[in-house]
């Protein structure tokens, strides 16, 4: 990977996940896509309320391979 890459993503991830999650939307917003693409009020939304919650100590996070590790023992039929 380009260095210059590396070194704006590594100060990238020290920030806050609220200001994570605006410099992805920005990010994503100024790729050329075939289709307009957009991110709707209520999806920004949402991602800002995640996000506040995550800087608020409200939720926690956990693994996605542990997290459907638990869905499938849940629902798991014998």
């Amino acid at each position: 990977m380009n260095l210059e890459i590396e070194n704006v993503a590594k100060k990238a991830l020290n920030l806050s996940p609220s200001a994570r999650a605006y410099l992805a939307k920005i990010l994503l917003e100024s790729i050329d896509f075939e289709e307009d693409f957009t991110i709707s009020k209520e999806w920004i939304d949402e991602i800002h309320r995640r996000c506040k919650e995550l800087d608020n100590g409200e939720v926690e996070l956990i693994d996605g391979e542990e997290a459907l590790s638990a869905l499938r023992k849940k629902y798991e039929t014998i």
